[in-house]
């Protein structure tokens, strides 16, 4: 029985969607961590020279990444370091050591608040994202498992800790889109330095750092059992705002509200966290089991099409949206509801695959 996870990669390989060549960008690192991911759990080459063929064309010899530019401290560009530790072990090419490195050493020097939470760049001082534990912790739990003789995570789950300090919706549980520890900028709440939502795919982004986290970081390090909590009162909480359709919302809370949709990055990503949870025992329950069979069929039935000359169309992804820089970037529902909604967005087409592979050994399914 061919699985949904490998339709969508094949699509990938055949190149369509067509991945962006032209710069060291987040959203291709997420289609390549999915083809990473596919090929170690199936053992066809043909994914992993993809994400090979990909790199090569950024990494030099002498681990410079080009079009990267630590000094702009941009949290979004550690993401594709992700890929280097997969391309290093296979290839013991030192080009990709040398390159993790340069990317750690960006993390040494980013800009923090005031409690060490990272900035999400340089550019907004004082700001933490919820999209941003996903670009770096993933990445920093990695390298301190494989490079850091201390074995020392306490950095990285603090990253997370904060989120939950400061980020926190007490009545929901859910997580706002950002903070702002400075309280001045126009998007925040003067009084809390909170964005005003709950944006989908942020949440999303959250939970996949966390599983993947917990992955990696041993079950008796200290703060794993609390970090394990924190994961696990998120995906209640995305639970209880799941749609009937086994979809989240653009604007997760307002489902009922005109111009909200259904989302589908989002409900990848947060399939992704919960189907990941359940297959490495970190979620155990009837909760956990029924909203992970609603988000699959709900996924395949609501935003999958598969056109004439079987490519796979994912369908209902938000391009993108962000806070501040712009000023209609105010981070109110109209602002979320507002920027375009397209078909086959990387974000979403990595997700998706991510998704379903994860459903799909979780069901046994291969």
């Amino acid at each position: 029985m061919e699985k949904w996870s490998v339709k969508m990669a094949d699509c990938i390989v055949l190149g369509r969607p067509t991945l962006n060549y032209d710069r060291w960008s987040y959203d291709n690192g997420v289609v390549m961590a999915a083809l990473l991911g596919l090929w170690k759990k199936t053992g066809d080459k043909k994914y992993f020279d993809v994400c090979k063929d990909y790199m090569e064309k950024y990494v030099y010899e002498n681990g410079m990444i080009r079009d990267y530019r630590p000094y702009e401290y941009n949290i979004d560009l550690i993401n594709n370091g992700k890929l280097l530790f997969d391309l290093f072990d296979e290839t013991k090419d030192e080009r990709y050591k040398k390159a993790i490195f340069k990317l750690r050493n960006q993390l040494y020097k980013q800009p923090r608040t005031s409690e060490n939470a990272f900035w999400h760049k340089k550019i907004y001082r004082n700001q933490v994202w919820l999209d941003g534990l996903y670009m770096e912790a993933p990445f920093y739990a990695k390298f301190i498992k494989i490079f850091d003789t201390k074995k020392n995570y306490n950095d990285v789950i603090r990253q997370f800790l904060l989120c939950r300090k400061n980020m926190r919706d007490e009545k929901t549980g859910l997580y706002y889109h950002a903070w702002d520890e400075s309280h001045s900028e126009f998007w925040c709440d003067k009084k809390t330095g909170l964005s005003r939502n709950f944006w989908g795919r942020a949440m999303g982004w959250f939970v996949m750092a966390m599983v993947d986290v917990l992955e990696i970081i041993p079950e008796d390090y200290r703060d794993y059992s609390e970090l394990k909590k924190m994961f696990l009162d998120a995906l209640e909480a995305l639970i209880d705002v799941q749609d009937k359709s086994g979809c989240w919302y653009q604007v997760l809370d307002k489902g009922y509200k005109t111009g909200n949709y259904l989302e589908a990055s989002c409900s990848c990503m947060i399939l992704y966290a919960i189907a990941k949870a359940l297959r490495l025992g970190i979620a155990v329950g009837e909760n956990f089991e029924y909203a992970v069979e609603m988000a699959f069929n709900g996924i395949i039935d609501e935003f999958i099409l598969i056109t004439d000359n079987g490519f796979i169309n994912l369908n209902k992804n938000c391009a993108v949206a962000g806070l501040g820089n712009k000023s209609k970037r105010d981070g109110s529902f109209a602002y979320y509801i507002s920027e375009p909604i397209v078909c086959n967005d990387l974000k979403g087409v990595g997700a998706f695959i991510m998704a379903a592979y994860e459903y799909e050994f979780y069901k046994n399914l291969w």
